[in-house]
């Protein structure tokens, strides 16, 4: 089983306890809201590219919106069962939705106040560490000064280049990985001038 497979299991079971109105770290969203996304996403490309293309915005909110009225138990067994056969992201699930699966757990987890990190395997934070190294500098683009990221091993990947201070995130992957797709919930460390290190702290990290 892949680790997309299994975080989407484990998500479910995280869904399934909190409850269909459970907040989630997904701004105003509720446990419901997060699973007609993520269903929408795999089951409606008709809808889904609203989420990168605003002029559709409007056409998956109202998609997004439907689905959410469904029975929970319903959203539960299609976030469960993934993409269909005939779903663009089907073929590809195991890499598409390794870091999409794994951030929504740690969203409906992490939206309790007495959360705590998981410990991961040393490959599951391996793969993420792969992941993070190319998207990360999608999601720092925007930070005024140098930002690299560094895991307590001593990897390092500077993530945007840049004159002036640098500004070093330094935790496992799993936590830089929230940090880096815009989680504020995580447990890492930092490094670099604290007027630096405050700006890359409250960037849009919004990919």
């Amino acid at each position: 089983m892949s680790m997309a497979q299994r975080e989407r299991q484990e998500l479910v079971g995280a869904m399934a306890a909190a409850g269909p109105d459970a907040p989630t770290l997904c701004g105003r969203w509720t446990v419901r809201d997060l699973a007609a996304h993520l269903i929408v996403r795999e089951r409606r490309p008709d809808a889904s590219g609203g989420i990168m293309i605003k002029a559709l915005a409007g056409h998956l909110e109202r998609v997004q919106n439907r689905t959410a009225a469904k029975p929970f138990p319903e959203l539960l067994d299609l976030v469960r069962t993934g993409p269909p056969l005939w779903s663009p992201l089907k073929p590809f699930d195991a890499v598409a939705n390794m870091t999409e699966m794994f951030i929504h757990h740690e969203d409906v987890r992490r939206a309790a106040p007495d959360w705590e990190p998981r410990e991961l395997s040393a490959e599951d934070e391996a793969k993420l560490w792969s992941t993070l190294r190319r998207m990360g500098r999608m999601s720092y683009r925007k930070a005024a000064v140098a930002v690299a990221l560094e895991t307590p091993d001593g990897q390092r990947a500077v993530v945007k280049s840049g004159p002036g201070p640098e500004v070093t995130l330094i935790g496992k992957p799993s936590e830089l990985t929230l940090h880096a797709f815009g989680r504020d919930e995580v447990r890492i460390e930092t490094r670099g001038d604290a007027d630096a290190v405050r700006t890359v702290l409250e960037l849009d990290r919004s990919v």
